[in-house]
């Protein structure tokens, strides 16, 4: 008996440490995802707002604002949790300062259908698939496209979808890439929830898709 006990405490000792490497990995893989983000985006937007400060001085003010939430939310460890309002309104920030460098060509559709907007998700859960949608889908064709947003939250379940068009162009785009971004998105919520989420991505003949869904009530992993 003494032999068993001693089998049963070696191995959830070994749980615990393969645990403590899966999330010390999926954090260095975070901070270096947000180090890689920040360049690119923060030299666009500054750009953006050299260019209002003469023409639209409200305009560029709102700009600055809409970094520093983004930044200051960017600087939060990857376990952190946030109300899904607060996730949207970051990623609506997001859109606003993209839509700026990019004009008519993104148009993001949102379709929001929820009952509990407070309940707390991951950060950075919603942001990447929008952040990937727009490079990957809409800044490689010329006329530019829509991104469609849906969220709800029927039968206790979190559904977040997000697709952007999907051509020859934007494919060898896709192909070039690692899409480190989305498995990260991935791995992050294995972490949190386990075999309860239900993750895919989706490749059709003019569109790409990207959804994930989440418990509301059961809880994050511990």
């Amino acid at each position: 008996s003494g032999l068993v006990l001693r089998y049963f405490y070696l191995q959830q000792q070994l749980h615990l440490q393969r645990e403590i490497q899966i999330r010390a990995t999926l954090q260095a893989r975070f901070q270096s995802l947000q180090s890689r983000i920040r360049p690119h985006f923060l030299f666009n937007s500054m750009n953006s707002i050299a260019s209002l400060i003469d023409s639209d001085p409200d305009t560029a003010e709102r700009v600055v604002e809409d970094m520093s939430a983004l930044f200051r939310a960017s600087l939060s460890a990857a376990e952190d949790l946030v109300a899904l309002e607060q996730e949207i309104s970051l990623c609506q920030r997001y859109i606003h300062i993209e839509q700026l460098r990019l004009g008519e060509r993104l148009q993001v559709q949102w379709d929001i259908q929820l009952q509990n907007p407070q309940v707390k998700i991951p950060s950075f859960s919603l942001q990447p698939l929008i952040e990937n949608a727009i490079y990957h889908g809409i800044q490689p064709l010329t006329r530019g496209g829509t991104i469609n947003i849906t969220l709800s939250d029927n039968n206790d379940i979190l559904r977040c979808v997000v697709s952007n068009p999907f051509t020859e162009e934007t494919a060898n785009i896709a192909r070039s890439g690692n899409g480190m971004a989305l498995e990260n998105l991935e791995q992050r919520l294995k972490t949190h929830y386990g075999s309860a989420i239900n993750f895919s991505i989706l490749r059709e003949k003019n569109l790409f898709t990207v959804q994930f869904s989440i418990p509301l009530h059961t809880g994050a992993r511990a």
